[in-house]
């Protein structure tokens, strides 16, 4: 079997693609944007705020978690989510990179 592409990338990009693709769907945008306004909430609170049916919810909420992009916790039979601050500011990180090398630069 032939090597994956990805392997021609380095470990940083791959990971970094690995989370913008986690964001790559307006739902999941607005799970994280719906975060933000809440210290935790569980699964049901994030379907009451989105028009997805609760199995969509959990699929985009399984794809951020997998990502690293949420952290969820059990609390009896309720899953709390919030946003992951460490993979939230490596993200802040390559895009300050980016504009800092791009200041300045005009095409």
């Amino acid at each position: 079997m032939g090597a994956s592409k990805s392997d021609s990338f380095s470990e940083e990009h791959n990971q970094l693609a690995s989370l913008f693709k986690a964001m790559s769907h307006p739902a999941r945008i607005a799970i994280i944007e719906y975060l933000l306004t809440v210290d935790t909430c569980i699964c049901g609170d994030i379907v009451n705020e989105l028009p997805l049916a609760q199995p969509t919810v959990s699929q985009h909420l399984s794809a951020l978690k997998n990502a690293g992009i949420i952290k969820g916790n059990i609390e009896g039979t309720a899953i709390c989510y919030c946003l992951n601050m460490e993979t939230l500011l490596k993200m802040e990180g390559y895009f300050f990179a980016i504009t800092k090398k791009l200041k300045g630069k005009c095409c």
